[in-house]
């Protein structure tokens, strides 16, 4: 799990916060220099910095919602899944490619007891890491080392867990050469007639057909801060307009928050955060994550495959679903 230790790294809207911070650290120390009592004055400004965290965080706009969705300390798949699980161990490779794409890492686990697998985008947390993870565009290598995984739960009737945290699927050449349409186009296919339940939830970032490629599931959760959205706010942005800088107003016009998703039937359940970002309290956040899934996985364990399958299949049918008015 990410630790809460080091320097915070501040996003630009926290900056009323880091100057309330400062203020109250230097009244105590200007308190303790001079042998004087403010605690009453300093139990009032620290009440008033929590009440200003919950007004900035309760009110954030989409743009905002994306940059807390990018945070680099913001827990990523490795941390949640370390956090939740009894038992972890990770298995390689596509046995088709003989590569491992390290963007997207995946394993068999026991959460309470029951053997599931989970998977999900893996970022990085510094710049080394994230070049070698790809920044969590995983290769068509990835998605056919998911694909594998599932089969592997789907034979042996254990519950899929997916973690969806990537900016897209990796578009490079290579990419484009190896079959990153077809593999991903095939992983939506084969989810559909998975018997096991399946149970998504996006803990960051969201984007295109590379979240997709993982994300077909009998039910889709989403960390309230998290964004899911068929094109990152910059391309949309660059695409409509031919200005990348507009990008806060794509935000506001392609509904990635969690409660635009829920309105627009797509989402399932909203994880609430803790205040300031699930990186603010990673352990608090994961323990959220895992009563949600223990939850969920009990309900859709109570069905047949068949109504499972069936339930997958009409939840994807309504979405983009619409009436005409006169």
């Amino acid at each position: 799990m990410v630790s809460t230790d080091r320097k915070p790294i501040l996003l630009d809207f926290e900056k009323p916060l880091v100057e309330l911070d400062a203020r109250i650290a230097q009244i105590r120390e200007l308190a303790e220099e001079n042998d004087v009592d403010v605690s009453d004055q300093i139990l009032q400004l620290e009440a008033r910095a929590v009440q200003l965290r919950q007004e900035i965080f309760g009110s954030l706009t989409p743009a905002q919602r994306l940059q807390v969705a990018r945070h680099p300390r913001r827990p990523s798949t490795l941390d949640y899944i370390q956090a939740i699980s009894d038992e972890w161990m990770e298995l390689h490779g596509d046995r088709s490619t003989g590569s491992d794409d390290r963007a997207l890492v995946g394993g068999i686990a026991r959460l309470e007891g029951r053997p599931v697998v989970m998977l999900g985008h893996q970022k990085g947390r510094d710049t080394k890491d994230n070049v070698s993870r790809n920044f969590g565009m995983a290769s068509p290598g990835g998605y056919r080392k998911a694909l594998r995984l599932m089969d592997h739960a789907n034979r042996f009737g254990m519950p899929i867990i997916t973690f969806i945290d990537t900016p897209g699927a990796y578009a490079g050449l290579e990419a484009e050469r190896l079959g990153q349409g077809e593999a991903i186009a095939i992983n939506l296919r084969e989810m559909f007639r998975l018997e096991v339940p399946i149970v998504c939830t996006v803990i960051g970032e969201g984007g295109s057909g590379g979240a997709l490629g993982i994300g077909v599931g009998d039910r889709l959760m989403m960390f309230e801060h998290s964004v899911y959205t068929v094109a990152s706010p910059e391309a949309c942005a660059a695409i409509l307009w031919k200005d990348a800088a507009k990008a806060p107003q794509a935000a506001e016009a392609l509904r990635i928050t969690a409660t635009d998703l829920k309105a627009l039937g797509i989402l399932d359940v909203i994880l609430p955060e803790p205040i300031g970002g699930a990186h603010s309290d990673p352990l608090a956040a994961a323990a959220t994550l895992k009563q949600a899934l223990l939850s969920n996985l009990q309900e859709l364990s109570q069905m047949t495959p068949h109504q499972r399958r069936e339930l997958r299949y009409q939840k994807f049918r309504q979405i983009g679903q619409f009436q005409e008015s006169d």
